[in-house]
């Protein structure tokens, strides 16, 4: 099994080595919570940096994140940190 990851992952670019968790010094995910705050009504959401949905505002509707293929774009404006 571990030869089989291994070759998996030599396969990789230079830049995807340099990212993928298991590539790690200490294995770690990618994947994080992070509080989003809307420009419209100053409500704080806590959110998941790799949605594959929509978020949406609770107050106003506006949109603050769209899914991509692994981590979801921040809407412009938006002020967001890490948790």
């Amino acid at each position: 099994m571990a030869v089989s990851l291994s070759r998996a992952l030599s396969h990789l670019s230079p830049e995807d080595n340099r990212k993928h968790k298991k590539k790690h010094l200490v294995q770690s995910s990618n994947s994080y919570f992070m509080d989003v705050k809307c420009l419209g009504c100053y409500t704080i959401i806590t959110v998941f940096s790799h949605a594959q949905t929509v978020v949406l505002c609770v107050g106003c509707s506006t949109v603050f994140r769209q899914p991509t293929g692994g981590k979801a774009r921040l809407i412009e404006g938006c002020s967001c940190r890490r948790k």
